[in-house]
Parts: structure tokens; C-alpha cells; sequence
């Protein structure tokens, strides 16, 4: 088997002849990497990863000038991304990570709502997705979507997460229009992703926190469960043998099975340092695949090359032979984890089978 038909015989639980190696670099381990190998090409192909992200649809209008009326002020260096969200830079400690400000957190009406410049996806350019995923598919690797930050992180990033909780809270009309709005331009995104040919598309909003669910079961099903459930079902319309990868940080034990009766296939990243794999794996390891596992708060960070080594060893046992478990790091992997540790969890992929 190639790459490609390895990982996506490892999803569907039909056993793998390897173990594929897959994380991300922030930009400090990424000069980082180029350092330690001197190797100037994307550090996805040096390590031999399963897959490559195929780019967004390409807006025609890339203005976002346009949502500086929607702020008091923003520090000088701060950039607006496409949602029109703030992103103001941090302290010098802070490295790569920004303030977040929501252009609308102080609306009051529905017409406000109505009259923001969304971004028009509609009119976007696509001709460049099918010959990536053709490209792709000839090197032997698997052809990835990524449109995260789906439905509840894209509508709150606008908004404000307190402020979109009370919309939803008190069935307040803005919170129907702007998740139905997000809902409608990312369903654009995912079947661009889709009809282009992608074996995977990967999405996924942050509705855990350390210890708990980030809301009820009530409000998630009422709110978030339809508009995800009714994507899924649109972009496996067009391709049913499609893989969704779906992500949310922390704790979302109570959440599962809703997310697999939604109709996702992968989830991502089971972190370990809010649920035990093997918990997880015992209870719904047959209905639904798994990214992820290694702790990016603990094992990756603080831990020893061997502790790295045990981890993905240990939960690669759990999934058993038939696979279901694409074993990586459960986030990006940021400046303190040792250089070490990174290549320990691409030899323990390597050296599992053996």
C-alpha cells in the first residue's frame, strides 16, 4: 500500500502495514527544524506524512479594511483575517499567539447583523482544488480539507463567546441568523473540498474545556448538532466514502455520541490530559476512528524521550491491529517541546511494527 491507502485503510479499521507519522510545527520548532536538518523543503515531506492540505477557495475580495469601522482601535502590528476577527499581537513571551478581538460583540440589533460584510465565498475562485487533490493523489498521499473552526468557533470569534451564549440562551434571533450565516458559507467551503475530490475533510469547533463540556448537552444538541449534522450529510451526498475529521480540545466525553450520530468518522485529538484513551476506546472504538493522543500539555512537552515512546506504544496497543488510530501529538507542537521528544515519537511510529 501506498501512504494513501495505508491511512485510509488504518481509518476505516482494516488493519496497516505502518504506522504514519503526522504533526504540526510552530513557527520557533519549524526554524527549529530547518536548523537540525539543514533541509529547505516542507518538513510534511521530509518526515513522509500521510497527507497534504489542499488550499481554501480563493476570495475575490481580499479587503479587510472594511471591518476596521468595527473596532475602537487595534495595536499597530494586528491583522484582520477574513471573518473580519481582530487579531492583535501578543508580548515578546506570547510568541506566535495573538489577542482575539469579535467585531460585532457590541451589537444590539438584527440589522447589524444583516448588514455585515461577510466574506463571499459564493463568488470565491476554486480552480486550483482538483488539480491539488490530483497532484496529491500522484505522489501516493491523501487529499485534506481543512476548514476548521466550523460552525460555533467561526460564529463566536464574530461575536463573542459570552455574547453568543446569551443569544443562544435567551433563543435571541442573532444567534439563528449569524449560525445559520456561518453554517451556509462554510457548507460552500466543505462541498468546493469535496467535489474537488479530497479524501478527508477535516473540521471541528472547541466545545470542551479541561474539566468539562463547554455547554449543555441541551443547548449543544439544540443549537450546534443540527447545523454540523446537516454539513456532514450535504458533503457525504456528494462523496459517502469521504472521511470527517472532526476537532475539539479538552473535555467531550458526554458529546460523542452525538458527534458520531452527526456523522463524523475521526475524532480528533482525545486529549489525554482530560480523557483516558483507553476509556474512550472501550466505549465507542468501534463506531468511530481517533487522531491524536499524545499529550501536547504533558508528554510531548515535559516528558522524556522514552515517556513519548511508552505513550504512543501504549496507545497504539489499545487500538489493536486493525488500526483506527492515526497516533500524533493532540495539538500543535509549540516552543518548549524538546527537539528530542519530536523525533522519539516519529521513531516509535517507525519502530512499532517491527
Amino acid at each position: 500500500m501506498n501512504r494513501r491507502e495505508n491511512l485510509l485503510s488504518l481509518l476505516k479499521r482494516q488493519g496497516y502495514d505502518e504506522v504514519p507519522v503526522e504533526f504540526l510545527l510552530c513557527p520557533d520548532l519549524e526554524k527549529l527544524f530547518r536548523k537540525k536538518t539543514d533541509y529547505i523543503g516542507d518538513y510534511m515531506e521530509y518526515f513522509n506524512m500521510p497527507w497534504k492540505y489542499v488550499d481554501d477557495m480563493k476570495l475575490i475580495d481580499n479587503d479587510t479594511d472594511k471591518y476596521l469601522k468595527y473596532f475602537d482601535s487595534l495595536k499597530p502590528g494586528s491583522k484582520i483575517d477574513y471573518w473580519g476577527v481582530g487579531h492583535e499581537p501578543g508580548s515578546e513571551a506570547a510568541k506566535h499567539m495573538t489577542y482575539m478581538r469579535n467585531p460585532l460583540k457590541q451589537i444590539t440589533s438584527i440589522e447589524e447583523l444583516e448588514n455585515y460584510p461577510f466574506p463571499d465565498f459564493l463568488s470565491a475562485n476554486n480552480d486550483h482544488q482538483k488539480k491539488q487533490v490530483e497532484q496529491i493523489h500522484e505522489a501516493g498521499l491523501a487529499a485534506v480539507g481543512n476548514m476548521q473552526m466550523t460552525i460555533w468557533e467561526a460564529s463566536w470569534y464574530i461575536r463573542g463567546m459570552e455574547e453568543l451564549m446569551m443569544d443562544m440562551m435567551f433563543e435571541d434571533e442573532k444567534a439563528v441568523y449569524l449560525l445559520d450565516k456561518i453554517s451556509e458559507i462554510n457548507l460552500i467551503r466543505a462541498k468546493s473540498y469535496v467535489n474537488a475530490g479530497v479524501d478527508i475533510l477535516f473540521i471541528g469547533d472547541d466545545i470542551g474545556m479541561q474539566r468539562s463540556i463547554m455547554m449543555s448537552e441541551d443547548l449543544y444538541v439544540t443549537w450546534l448538532k443540527p447545523r454540523l449534522k446537516n454539513l456532514i450529510s450535504e458533503v457525504k451526498k456528494i462523496n459517502k466514502d469521504l472521511f470527517v475529521f472532526y476537532h475539539s480540545c479538552g473535555f467531550i466525553t458526554p458529546f460523542i455520541p452525538h458527534l458520531i450520530d452527526a456523522g463524523v468518522d475521526v475524532l480528533n485529538p482525545i486529549q489525554p490530559e482530560c480523557m483516558d484513551f483507553k476509556d474512550i476506546h472501550s466505549e465507542f472504538g468501534d463506531k468511530i476512528s481517533f487522531h491524536g493522543t499524545i499529550g501536547t500539555q504533558s508528554t510531548m512537552p515535559f516528558g522524556t524521550p522514552g515517556d513519548v515512546r511508552k505513550e504512543v506504544f501504549r496507545n497504539l496497543e489499545i487500538a489493536g491491529d486493525k488500526g483506527g488510530l492515526l497516533v500524533a501529538p493532540t495539538h500543535l507542537l509549540e516552543p518548549e517541546v524538546p527537539w528530542e521528544n519530536i523525533i522519539a515519537y516519529v521513531q516509535a511510529c517507525k519502530d512499532f511494527l517491527k
